[in-house]
């Protein structure tokens, strides 16, 4: 009973296979690093290019389920006070608490300033950095590249957990 050698041979890839999968990886790595820097510079963009805005403090007096409101008193204090102001509610914003802000610019909206503002407002990158590196440990083989993206968001998680 011979065997039929044919049916018993391991199929092998065309390398054209190959760099489709590879291209294809890459190209949802870009894509989710891409993502964590458009959802990271809708905030990013006050606290890193915040020369001209209006600079203040401002002291949260209530909270709702995705934003605290408060009374914001400018720096300069060429402009009022507004009690109209908001923030987004995370985990270190409190009720009663003073925070170092920048108003975007025609809204309510303030966003933190400083290293903890900077930090938080980068956070979606972190996590977009550590979803590339499964993508490019697993699907490209590429384990330097993935332990260095892995490791830079990582960081950038944890300072900011750390800042605020």
């Amino acid at each position: 009973m011979a065997k039929d050698r044919v049916s018993m041979s391991p199929k092998k890839r065309t390398p054209a296979l190959l760099y489709a999968r590879d291209a294809a990886m890459v190209l949802v790595a870009l894509l989710l690093v891409v993502a964590g820097v458009w959802a990271s510079w809708g905030t990013a963009q006050h606290v890193l290019l915040s020369k001209g805005r209006t600079h203040g403090i401002m002291t949260v007096t209530g909270c709702g389920a995705d934003v605290c409101t408060g009374r914001f008193a400018p720096d300069d204090r060429a402009g009022p006070s507004r009690t109209d102001m908001t923030i987004a509610r995370s985990v270190a914003v409190e009720k009663g608490e003073r925070y170092a802000v920048v108003v975007k610019p025609d809204t309510t909206e303030v966003v933190r300033t400083g290293w903890a503002g900077g930090l938080y407002a980068w956070l979606p990158l972190g996590g977009a950095l550590l979803l590339a590196s499964l993508v490019v440990g697993g699907g490209l083989r590429w384990p330097r590249v993935a332990w260095a993206s892995g490791i830079a968001g990582g960081v950038l998680l944890v300072a900011s957990f750390l800042a605020l």
